[in-house]
């Protein structure tokens, strides 16, 4: 499998010490076996994975997953690889999972770069999400974020032509950065009527977080773009 080079070795999240609840525990001992995928030296095979040959959408950081999990609810014709590091969020997820019935989902609770570099195929991918990544708003420490150039050339080379990158924050300064890191890439272009910020698509529900933001008046902004082939332009 072809393999990106992905030099930048700071981590862009800090795993934090969280209780797992006894509802999440309960989710992680039943329904890990089934919805859950270890890490492994193999690349997935999605067709396999889901039992099924779908268009998959992977989220890197789905948070708790009340969003992803009514995604997939609201897709069952898609498949869906949501990737987290934090353990309770997985729990949550999985208890949902349980919970709707979901069978379009599947889980892992690892490093999500680490995933893109080993074990996903280059343009298997129809879809990836990134929404309100760490901001780490302080200038010293916009090193540590996300979106760099690198990044944005891997997730490139996992998605399909025609495929979209989808990323939401609500820091500005960081849409902005987004923006211009997009900007200058050759495997992307925005899908905003008026760039570079398009309007929330129906497609990604608002959390509960980002509810409780908009009626404070703060911002959210949202970017999409659509995977080109740079050598026919």
């Amino acid at each position: 499998m072809q393999n990106i080079e992905h030099p930048r070795t700071i981590k862009s999240f800090v795993l934090r010490q969280s209780r797992v609840t006894k509802g999440q525990g309960e989710a992680l001992s039943a329904l890990w076996p089934v919805f859950g995928l270890e890490k492994a030296a193999t690349p997935l095979d999605f067709p396999t994975v889901f039992g099924r040959d779908a268009p998959v959408t992977l989220e890197i950081g789905f948070g708790n997953g009340d969003s992803l999990a009514q995604m997939a609810q609201a897709a069952p014709e898609r498949d869906f690889l949501g990737i987290e590091v934090h353990t309770p969020g997985v729990g949550h997820l999985l208890k949902l999972v349980g919970e709707q019935g979901l069978q379009n989902l599947r889980v892992m609770n690892t490093d999500a770069v680490e995933i893109l570099q080993q074990r996903i195929a280059p343009a298997s991918l129809d879809r990836v999400q990134l929404f309100f990544p760490d901001p780490w708003h302080k200038t010293r420490h916009h090193k540590r974020r996300i979106v760099q150039p690198d990044f944005v050339a891997l997730i490139a080379s996992r998605l399909r032509i025609g495929g979209v990158f989808h990323m939401a924050t609500d820091w500005e300064n960081y849409a902005q950065q987004m923006a211009q890191v997009l900007k200058t890439s050759p495997d992307f272009h925005n899908l905003a009527e008026n760039p570079p910020y398009s309007a929330r698509p129906a497609t990604r529900p608002l959390t509960k977080f980002e509810h409780r933001g908009l009626n404070l008046g703060h911002g959210v902004w949202d970017l999409l773009y659509t995977r080109v082939d740079k050598n026919h332009l």
